[in-house]
């Protein structure tokens, strides 16, 4: 169980403050509320906390695991599928999983595809999906703006 003032990453959106736990009525029934801030976007989500292991409501990293990330940025290119479709459901998956490492792979192959191919309007969309999950716990777990973030990423890829 988290508490307040804990930084998490809520899959899919990315890291943020639990700012607040509330108990709310949604739909007549009553439970449990992360009140969670998203840095990024400056979003408020509610997730419930009966919930969270199913949402896969993560601790972020500790900032000593920023250079293993910086490191999968920086490594080979996994083999990726030539159809598209497979390509985009084995990316979301990783996506979802919601491990840091595995998002960070999927910013590293598009952006590698990206430059050697070019990306579909639908990958280009998960790759700035994926650059902002990366991004935000980079922001809480190195500390940074997020504008030093994003130039770390691009500075790999530069």
């Amino acid at each position: 169980m988290f508490k307040i003032g804990d930084k998490v990453v809520y899959p899919m959106h990315g890291a943020g403050v639990i700012e607040a736990i509330e108990e709310k009525e949604v739909l007549g029934e009553k439970r449990q509320y992360y009140i969670l801030r998203l840095p990024i976007g400056d979003m408020k989500v509610m997730i419930p906390i009966s919930n969270c292991n199913d949402v896969g409501l993560r601790g972020i990293i500790d900032r000593e695991e920023v250079p293993t990330v910086m490191g999968v940025l920086q490594g080979q290119t996994s083999v990726m599928s030539t159809n598209w479709n497979r390509r985009y459901r084995a990316n979301l998956e990783k996506i979802k999983s919601g491990d840091i490492y595995e998002v960070a792979e999927v910013v590293r192959n598009l952006l590698t595809r990206d430059k050697e191919k070019g990306l579909s309007s639908g990958e280009r969309k998960m790759l700035e999906n994926a650059r902002q999950i990366l991004i935000s716990e980079l922001v809480l777990a190195a500390e940074l703006e997020e504008e030093k973030a994003r130039s770390l990423i691009d500075g790999v890829f530069a």
